[in-house]
């Protein structure tokens, strides 16, 4: 995917202000519409101009666009940074009057198909309006989607100022983690939304769920993972272990002959729901070091004791 340099699609400078952006966009579109324009390629930018205006024209995409840094170059090879947009909070900003399906697949990565939010715009009107409903992304441990938890977090976004320029201001708000929230899933937050106008109510924030990389532990859906050491001998003979889970260490049998990548199935020890989810303990054999004389000896018994060729599949 290639990195889209938005300001220099516009033709104005990284700190340009608002005004000076729409003015610049109001030139281009001119200058490419394909209506007007005589350029062999002006469909083609005109679809640009009005992604890059898409972004800089809103004060929250423009920051977290701002945040990936002003040492891409256009063309680049670009993947965003993991939860690059963690914590920052998104106000329904509407698209200009292209179609959302022309803009590129940078574009779709970093803010997704129908803009970021998925609130759409609305315009003020009278004397009394709604707020809009804002979007964030949070990260929270996955012990927290087994107990559930209260957290307080820290959302950034951008306000116009009196340069005309978007500023990074904070807020910190008390969450509550309801248990068994899944990734992905929306946390609501009534009335933390976008300020209505006048006698208008605000809009409602909401958070989208994801969780932080854990030591031990990953997942899918509501199903969960983890990689369990075992023995040369618990392996083949069998045996009962303790193996962890984000609810407390469970007995686990081994079975005899077992194998490195296999998978043991914990009914309902997954996230935890109306229908939770499972935790799959994925053998892994450990071998230990042969560090001293009678480690050696033990191994020089082994190879003795069996005639085995674990390449003999492969032909040797």
């Amino acid at each position: 995917m290639e990195y889209k340099d938005y300001y220099e699609l516009l033709g104005v400078e990284r700190d340009a202000s608002q005004d000076e952006i729409k003015r610049a966009y109001r030139k281009m579109a001119r200058k490419y519409h394909p209506d007007v324009s005589k350029e062999a390629d002006a469909e083609e930018r005109f679809k640009e101009v009005n992604e890059a205006y898409e972004v800089l024209k809103d004060p929250e995409k423009r920051a977290a666009y701002d945040q990936l840094g002003a040492n891409w170059q256009a063309g680049q090879d670009f993947r965003p940074p993991p939860d690059w947009d963690q914590g920052f909070e998104f106000h329904g900003g509407g698209f200009t009057n292209a179609d959302a399906a022309d803009f590129s697949d940078f574009f779709e990565n970093l803010f997704g198909r129908g803009g970021f939010s998925s609130a759409s715009a609305r315009q003020r009107g009278g004397f009394k309006t709604s707020g809009n409903d804002t979007h964030a992304k949070i990260l929270i441990d996955l012990e927290d989607a087994y107990h559930g938890a209260s957290k307080s977090i820290t959302l950034k976004h951008s306000e116009l100022g009196a340069d005309g320029r978007p500023v990074i201001k904070q807020r910190t708000l008390n969450v509550k983690i309801p248990k068994g929230v899944c990734q992905g899933q929306n946390i609501r937050l009534s009335g933390q939304g976008e300020p209505g106008f006048g006698d208008g109510k605000a809009g409602d924030l909401y958070l989208e769920v994801g969780f932080n990389a854990h030591a031990l532990y990953r997942v899918d859906g509501k199903d969960v993972y983890v990689e369990l050491p075992v023995a040369p001998w618990e392996a083949a003979l069998g045996a009962s272990v303790n193996a962890p889970t984000p609810g407390g260490q469970v007995s686990l049998k081994i079975p005899a002959g077992s194998q490195s990548g296999m998978k043991l199935r914990l009914k309902g020890r997954g996230i935890p729901a109306k229908q939770p989810g499972d935790l799959y303990v994925e053998t892994k054999i450990t071998l230990p070091k042969a560090d001293t004389e009678k480690a050696k000896e033990a191994y020089v018994a082994l190879k003795n004791a069996f005639d085995f060729n674990p390449r003999a599949h492969i032909g040797e």
